[in-house]
Order: C-alpha cells, then structure tokens, then sequence
C-alpha cells in the first residue's frame, strides 16, 4: 500500500555505484523511515562512466545507469520509498559530462565530425583559436606523451568496427573516430574491388551538402558489405597495417590522416596550455556543456523531467552551480520548466512545489541570491557556521605560532591563496586563462580609445584581479553587475592594485568597465556586443575553478593551523566565531531560504564531520597542544632513518589527520594495518594536491616513498611505539569533548532553520578522511540493530564510543520533527539569553509557533568544563548557575525534554544543571 508523501523533513544522502546499487538502497528504506528520513538524497543516477564511484561522469544522460540496475530498479527503490511515504531527491550534473574514452556517444560524434556534428554547440569549444594548429580542430590531450612519440612507438594504432562501418584511432582507453570523408585510403589500402565503389563514396561526402546524413548510409553499406562477406573484415584489418606508425612509412600515413580531421591529438600536458574547450576546473575528462542553450537544456534533462512528471522525483540537487554561464537564468527556467510538470503527477505524489538545492559554495560575507527561485543551497556554509562556533578564539594565535615556527610557513591562510592561485593560473588553467586574456584583446581592439592595450598589459591586469576575487563568480545579467556584485569586485580591484604598478591601473579600470561595469542592452545587438558577453561569462567561469583548485585543492593541503578549519565551503582565515554570529545566519536563513539543506558531513568533505568536532576541540587546548608537538618531534626523530628528510609541515599535518581520525577502537595488528592503509591513501592525496614536493602531474616518488616509510614506522614498528602512543593518548584525551562538540553539532542541524541531511553511515561516529575514506562501505546491519534496541541514555553515555548515542539522539529528534513539523519548518527563531558564570560555553535558542515551543540548548567549548572525564558528559554541577532567560510571558512552567520522562521546570529562567542533567545536549518542549 502505497502511503501519501510527507512533506520534506530530513534527507539522507546516499552514494550510488556498482557496488551499492538502487536495489541494495531499497532494502534499507524501512530502516531509514524508522531513523525518521522523509527523502533519500541520491547522488547521480543516470549513465556514468563504467565503474563510476560517484556518478558525475555522466556518458549519457538519456539513460538512468545499467550499473545501478538501470530504471527497472529505480521504478523498484520508489516504490519502497512510497510504502513509506518517503520521496527521492536526485542530484543532476548539467554543467558537465565525462569526455575521452570510448563511452559518451555524443562526444565521439563530435570528434568524429567537428563543427559539422550536430553535438558541436553542446560543448563549450572555442574552435576560433589565434595557435593556427587549433585552427577549427578540438584539441584532444588524451596522449600518455608527446604526440610524436607516440606514433613512432606505435601507440595510436587504426581500428575498424565492422559493426558500425567505421574507423577509428585508439591509444589505450580512448577511441578517437576517423572523419567518414577520409575513408577513401584507408579501404582502398585492403585492395578488394568490392570496396572500391565504397571508398568513392566516402571520398566524395564533402561534395554534398548533407554529408552528415549520406556518412550514415555509407557506413551502414560498409557494415552490411563486410557482414555479408566477412573476407573483407580481413582485408580490412589487413590494410590498415600500412598505417603502422611504428614503421617510416605507416608513421607518413597515419600523421597524413590525423592531420585531415577535426581533432588534434595530444600530450596530456598540452591541456594546461593549450586546451581549447572548458572543462570541469582541471579535469581532461570531463567537458563543459552549453546548458544555457535550448536543445542542450532539453537534451540533458529530458529524463529527469520525465520521471519527475511520472512522480518518481521529488526533489532536484544542482551540480557545481558555478560552473555554468548563466545560474540565473539556468535555475528560473529549470524551476519554469519543472513547476509545469506539477499537474502531470500521478495521485500520491503530489507536490506544491518540487525543492531545488544548488551545490554553492558562498563567501564569507556572501548571500544566495534569492532571484533564482530555488530552495536554497546544500548546505556547506551551516557545516562552517557550526564549526566556527566551536573554535575557541583564544587558540587562533598558539596555533598559528605553531604552525609558522614548526612548517616555516606562513599562518595567513590568504597569502597561501594568493600563491596558489598563480600557480594555478600559470599552470593547470593556463589555457583558459589565455583564452579570456586573447577574448578581452579583441574587446579592446574592437575601440579606437583602447586598440594601443597589449596582450601582455591585459594579463598582468588580469592574473591581479582574479587572483584577488573574494568569492567563487559574479552573476553578471544584461544590467551588468548587481550592487551585492560590485561590493566584491571593488575588493578585487583593490587587491589587484596593490599588486600591480600604477602603469597597468588604466588597463584594470578597462576590465572592469568590460566585466560588467557596463549594461550589454546598451549596446546594439551586433559583434561587439557578443564579444563582451563572451568575455563576461569566460571571466565568470574562470573564477569560479580558480577558487576551487587553489582553495580547496591546493591551500587546504598546504596550511595546518588546525585541519578542522580546512574543509569545503570554510574559510580558515577566520577562525571562529561569537554565538551572535550563529544567532543571525540562522535568523536570516529562517527569513530567506527556510528549507535550505543543513550539511556536516557530505561526499565532498576533508574531513569527517566528528574529525573536525575532535580536532577543534585543540583550539581550547592550544598551549598543551603544542608541547605534545614538541615531544613527537623528539620522539620521531629515530623514525627518519632515510635520505630524503620529510617536511615538518607535512609532519605536523600528519599528526592531526591521525589524531582527528583515531578510531576509539583501535587495537590489534589488522586494525593498526587497516588504519594504516587508510592513512596512507590519504597523506598520498594531501602531498600531491599541496604541489609542494609532489603533484598529481609529477609525481616526487622518492618524497612520497619517505613519507609512507615514515607512517608505516609510526603506526605498526616497534621502534614508532612510543610516538604511537602519545599520539593515541592525545586523541583519547580529547575524544570525549570532541564527542560532546559531535552531539551539538548533530542537534543544531536537526533544529535550526533548514532541513537537516544526513550522509550515509553518519549516525554513527564519522571519523572519514577525505575520498575515497569517506565513501567507504556502510555497516548497515549494525545500525539497524541499534536503532531496534531501547536502551536508557546511562548506558548509551557509558558505551559511547560505538556511537549509538549520536543515533539515538537522531531517532528521537528526527521523531519530534514529525510529530511537530510546523515548529521545525515555520517557527520563529529566537535567540535566548545565557547569563551566569559560564554562559559563554552555551548556545540557546526557541523555534516558537502560537501552538508550541522549543528551546535547543548545546555547550560550546567543552574542555573545561569536562576536565579529565572520560565520558561525553558535563556533569550538572559544573554548570554552576549558569541559565538561560525565557522571554516567554506565560506561567507554564514544564518543558519536555529528551530521553526522560521527566520534566525540566522554569519560571522565567532555565537552569542548565536541570536542562542538561542527563545529557549535555537537550532540545525541550512545550506545547501551548
């Protein structure tokens, strides 16, 4: 019996791939409607690349993907999910899709044909290049070395697809697809008669103008020619050895045949350079589209629109929002488009409104826009919000000493940005970069008053003020910049001029005129117009990959002033924050996007969400903190026994990814070799995204080989015990406080303004690294055991270390949320008053509704209050007389909290020695 669907009340965000499939997911709705999810969050479930362990390499987005168990097991998963009255979230791509290889149809077609392909305008491909060897080609940096070499080495050898009646050339994993219209040589090379005709045919495509067309029918002549007469297969094949680069001649002819197609083949290395269409940031496989383009937009979500109006979906989540040209105009007509297909929904699923989240990483003193018309975000800033709170400001100077003294590095994480972003800009996104610098000389040659600026002027200028831009992109409209826009820009614009000499301020002031400085209606529609446009949107989606990659994918790896301030969406020069500062994002949240997603841990994250809640928790301790690092330092020395000495800064990293990560369980050899592993394919990671001593393009083996010794000796040799040791006792002396921030943590997002998403397995103790550690296997049936059992919260605090705590706390919130949703989903948000002698440990606030109240009380900073205890828990008496001030006028004075069936009673004050007697979190209820 299929149940109504219940209104959108928390989400749990599942990873899908060949081994977690929709079918494996449909078994575990009832346990997920037990935990109290109202939506699964599904991350991309159309065709991906084969053996994809994310999702986001789409290769056909017309299909939901065979590896999952294709749309028989997505019709299978909904229909669990309806006897529950549970709905689907799904996570599209429509920024990107996966390129290379030999899977995505609409890519080989365009390899295959060019501009002439009708996929030509789906990708975003400059084919107007000033290098006269790109010169209407695509440039294809697929090569394992240099071009040259590869031929002579015989490693691009021709294939013929007897099936299809075609050619192409394959190095590896790639098919790269041979222009019908130079067939001629390659059939007349197998020197069969009935082939002759055929290769006339194809010789003479480009004489018609349907070339595209009459190509189909020859190869599909070609393919029942050979079928009927499987000699020729032969024949074929035979031929095409006179194409064998390996040898003088072959190397003649197979150069001759690449150079006559629409394609060029490369080095891998080229692409920094030279790439000439955009990708995902850095990514070779993975190309841009054009969904700002109808028939894009049409075509990409054709299937999505499809089970949305089948009432299979329920909810949209956005990739990578940024990296499209148009977000505006992309999320209105996306919400146009999805909001017609309301009424065409089956009876059971209907929906007031279809939630959109866009995945938008927002800068420090950024807003969504609230123009788009989508639901809000995915939540990234609220995991900041939380974990700025739980820094303790007095930490920031100790550590950031530490870190200098110890690394010899800097403890401004901006000057680290600023670095990283011109290395970025000079290296991996050259290319693009280049090709916005050659998109504004052509602007300012198109005005007599600017024709004398040169290329190299526009650069300088340029690399400033990127490398300056305080947030990821601005959001340009036929109106140019908006105010909010400006505000940004200017700040760029200041920091680009004090990098720059007063000889190149003109050239700056000329950029930001063109940026958006200027209304584009203003102009007649007509080539200058277009060409601004352009440069708009390249700039536009040059900053946003910059961002990414020199933030999250280079600075984060470089910097280690504490790592639980180093995660996506953070911003590490600001360190912590005053409750007030919590208090007002989650009012202006309530105000504006009330069903924004609240996230701690996601697919995407550094660091899992109770590493980070651990790891902070050395902020309160930064003094002592900091003579452990002293002692490890001495301790470590007999560990570094070879030639190449490791960083200290990649020493000091070391030891907080082990201290966030310590298991509570860890012991045995096979764990210590578990954790091991696991810790070694994070430090292989952070080495190479850090670009210090190894990369990802040039790999430092002999660096990387001491480091992994240097671990190894730690956790499993005799001679690293004693560091081994003091390492773990540290992570067990904070472990419980850290326990204490997780619990706050786990509340507040299942309290504040928003809708709490939870990531697979996180109801239990998350203590992830970065991917693929935090997308490792779910032990399900373990909680699914726990959440069966009722147990007395004594006995859960006692036994906290196997995380039955945190879910239980879930259940029961979660439980309140469905029994009062109006409370969660529209009540007013109240900051309340703390006072007494240790107010400034705890956070306080009511969602209130004219039928009922809620009061969240969690501490703050919790190492001083719970000492040298061993357990989660701030024993009541420690909170002295500290209490919260109820602005409420009525006399009722009981509230119900939870795990007891007591009640805390108040007048106008709340003891927290009564409010958080059991335990040291508690969400209070009263109804009216």
């Amino acid at each position: 019996m299929t149940t109504p669907l219940k209104s959108l009340r928390a989400t749990q965000r599942l990873q899908f791939h060949k081994d977690f499939t929709l079918d494996d997911a449909a078994k575990l709705v009832p346990y997920f409607a037990r935990l109290g999810i109202s939506h699964i969050y599904a991350s991309p479930l159309l065709k991906a690349r084969a053996g994809s362990m994310h999702g986001y390499d789409v290769v056909d987005p017309r299909v939901i993907n065979p590896e999952l168990g294709g749309e028989p097991a997505l019709r299978r998963l909904v229909a669990a999910l309806r006897e529950n009255g549970m709905g689907l979230i799904l996570d599209i791509v429509s920024n990107h899709m996966a390129v290379g290889g030999n899977d995505n149809p609409w890519w080989l077609d365009l390899i295959e044909w060019g501009q002439r392909s009708p996929y030509a305008k789906f990708f975003d491909i400059q084919w107007n290049s000033p290098d006269p060897l790109l010169k209407g080609q695509l440039l294809l940096p697929f090569l394992s070395t240099d071009y040259g070499t590869v031929l002579q080495n015989g490693e691009v050898p021709l294939r013929f697809d007897a099936e299809n009646g075609s050619f192409y050339a394959e190095h590896y994993q790639h098919h790269f697809p041979i222009n019908p219209g130079t067939y001629g040589p390659l059939l007349s090379a197998a020197k069969r008669p009935e082939l002759d005709e055929l290769a006339q045919r194809f010789a003479k495509l480009d004489e018609f103008p349907q070339a595209y067309e009459r190509a189909r029918q020859a190869k599909a002549d070609l393919a029942a020619s050979v079928k009927a007469n499987p000699d020729l297969v032969k024949a074929v094949e035979n031929g095409l050895a006179q194409f064998d680069s390996s040898t003088p001649e072959g190397f003649t002819r197979l150069h001759r045949l690449l150079e006559q197609q629409d394609f060029r083949l490369a080095s891998w290395r080229t692409a920094g350079d030279d790439i000439n269409w955009r990708r995902f940031f850095d990514i070779n496989e993975l190309g841009g589209l054009k969904v700002e383009r109808s028939q894009v937009f049409e075509a990409t979500h054709g299937k999505i629109f499809e089970l949305i109006a089948e009432g299979l979906v329920d909810g949209l989540r956005i990739d990578h929002i940024d990296g499209l040209a148009d977000p505006r105009g992309y999320c209105r007509k996306l919400r146009r488009r999805v909001d017609s297909l309301m009424k065409l929904r089956p009876a059971g699923t209907e929906l007031d409104r279809l939630p959109i989240f866009v995945e938008k990483i927002l800068g420090p003193d950024e807003q969504l826009r609230t123009d788009w018309n989508v639901d809000g975000t995915t939540g990234y800033e609220f995991m900041n919000q939380v974990s700025l709170l739980q820094h303790d400001p007095k930490g920031e100077a100790v550590l950031g000493e530490l870190w200098s003294r110890v690394s010899g590095r800097t403890a401004d994480f901006n000057q680290e940005v600023l670095e990283a972003r011109d290395l970025v800009l000079h290296g991996t996104l050259a290319g693009d970069f280049e090709n916005l610098a050659q998109a504004l000389l052509q602007v300012a040659r198109s005005d007599v008053m600017t024709r004398d600026m040169t290329l190299g002027a526009i650069r300088r200028a340029l690399l400033a003020l990127v490398s300056n831009f305080p947030v990821y992109r601005t959001y340009l409209t036929a109106c140019g910049r908006s105010a909010e826009d400006e505000r940004f820009f200017q700040q760029a614009m200041d920091g680009a001029r004090e990098m720059l000499s007063e000889g190149d301020w003109p050239v700056l002031d000329s950029l930001k005129l063109w940026l958006g400085g200027e209304k584009l209606r203003d102009y007649p529609t007509g080539p200058l117009r277009e060409m601004r446009r352009k440069a708009g949107n390249r700039f536009q989606q040059l900053t946003s990959p910059v961002a990414a990659k020199s933030v999250e994918d280079t600075s984060f790896y470089r910097s280690a002033v504490l790592l639980s301030r180093n995660d996506v969406g953070f911003h590490p020069q600001h360190f912590s924050a005053p409750v007030e500062a919590f208090h007002q994002v989650s009012a202006e949240r309530h105000a504006s996007f009330p069903n924004n997603l609240l996230t701690t841990a996601t697919h995407d994250h550094k660091r899992g969400e109770d590493t980070r809640t651990r790891l902070a928790v050395l902020s309160e301790l930064a003094p002592w903190y900091a003579e452990q690092v002293e002692r490890w330092q001495q301790l470590s020395a007999p560990l570094k026994t070879g030639d190449t000495p490791i960083s200290p800064g990649d020493e000091l990293m070391l030891y907080q990814a082990i201290i966030g990560s310590w298991p509570l369980d860890l012991e045995g050899e096979p764990a210590f070799e578990a954790y091991a592993k696991r810790l070694t394919q994070w430090q292989e990671k952070a080495l190479r995204e850090a670009k210090l001593h190894s990369s990802w393009s040039a790999p430092n083996e002999a660096y990387e080989t001491a480091c992994r010794e240097f671990l190894q000796q730690l956790l499993l040799s005799q001679e690293g015990l004693a560091l081994r040791q003091s390492i773990g006792a540290t992570a067990h002396r904070i472990a419980a406080a850290g326990a204490i921030n997780s619990l706050a943590q786990t509340l507040l997002r299942m309290t504040a303004p928003g809708v709490p998403d939870l990531y697979q397995g996180t109801e239990f103790w998350d203590f992830s690294l970065v991917d693929p550690d935090n997308r490792r296997p779910v032990d399900y049936p373990a909680r699914e055991r726990a959440l069966a059992e009722s147990v007395p919260v004594a006995e859960l605090l006692t036994h906290w270390q196997d995380g039955r705590i945190k879910q239980a706390l879930i259940a029961q919130v979660l439980e309140l949320r469905n029994q009062y949703p109006a409370v969660f989903a529209e009540g007013e948000y109240l900051p309340l008053e703390v006072v007494g002698e240790k107010a400034e440990h705890v956070l306080a606030f009511a969602r209130v509704t004219e039928e009922m109240r809620a009061i969240v009380v969690v501490p703050r900073l919790p190492a001083e209050l719970l000492g040298t205890a061993q357990t989660p828990f701030i024993s009541a008496v420690n909170w002295g007389d500290t209490r919260i001030n109820l602005p409420f006028a009525d006399s009722n004075p009981n509230w119900k909290g939870l795990f007891s069936q007591a009640t805390v009673t108040s007048s106008k004050e709340m003891l927290l020695s009564a409010a958080l007697k059991e335990i040291s979190v508690n969400l209070l209820i009263q109804t009216l």
